[in-house]
């Protein structure tokens, strides 16, 4: 399990290095007011659009944390950092700014949100809020497959929102590294599960070999959070940082 560290001055990782930020979205008026600075015209656009003011804040703080942490690694102011989308909608840096080699993935929920960043690696991170009533058993029959379905149903109660949010959030992970979305159907693969065992791609039917090519790893984000990384290949170190770092 991780530990939050303040980051180092130096921002320069390491190929065989995954960070992963995490921030909480409830922030200072004040702060909030220097984030929305760094956004673009579309993004302040955006962030209008909330009818509530909680969801405009958090949409605030996501995407100017985002163009912070970004900042650092390129070396530019964070207003300057520009973006693309892929036709499924996974963001990417643009032009010239490393989009070939400078990966990223962002995932928010509750009050907190993720951020991971590697070099020259496919990866996906996924938080959820663990809510009781949001683990729906009819959601489960729709969307997992059958050997995840089989395996909750042995589960005690108890256990079912816990499996319930480590399965979904593994599985979301996995498909926003693929960069499809849920265009690929969660029913196709299946990853570990049950609470206390390790998080892992098990198998995936559109070709028996990819699931060899993916790690999965389980991330205690904070209380009553499910969150979990998947990456390209395996031979890599994680390091965890804390934002703001003050």
């Amino acid at each position: 399990m991780p530990t939050w560290y303040p980051p180092p001055q130096s921002l320069n990782p390491d190929r065989d290095e995954i960070h992963v930020w995490r921030a909480s979205l409830d922030q200072t008026p004040s702060r909030i007011d220097s984030l929305l600075t760094v956004l673009s015209t579309d993004e302040r656009e955006r962030a209008g659009r909330f009818y509530f003011q909680r969801d405009r804040y958090h949409y605030i703080v996501a995407r100017g944390v985002l163009r912070m942490i970004l900042g650092r690694y390129l070396m530019i102011q964070p207003d300057r950092v520009r973006f693309c989308y892929s036709p499924y909608g996974k963001p990417a840096l643009a032009g010239q700014q490393g989009g070939d080699s400078l990966r990223f993935n962002l995932s928010h929920s509750g009050g907190l949100v993720l951020y991971a960043v590697a070099w020259g690696r496919e990866l996906g991170i996924d938080i959820e809020s663990v809510r009781e009533e949001l683990a729906d058993r009819g959601v489960a029959e729709r969307f997992f497959s059958a050997p995840e379905i089989a395996l909750l149903r042995t589960l005690p109660e108890d256990m079912w929102p816990r499996a319930f949010f480590n399965c979904w959030t593994r599985k979301e992970a996995y498909i926003k590294a693929l960069g499809e979305g849920l265009s690929h159907p969660l029913h196709e693969f299946d990853v570990s599960l049950v609470p206390g065992e390790p998080a892992a791609l098990l198998s995936t039917r559109r070709d028996p070999k990819e699931a060899s090519c993916w790690s999965l790893c389980e991330l205690e984000a904070g209380p009553d959070y499910a969150a979990a990384l998947a990456v390209k290949g395996h031979d890599w170190r994680l390091k965890c940082w804390q934002w703001p770092d003050e």
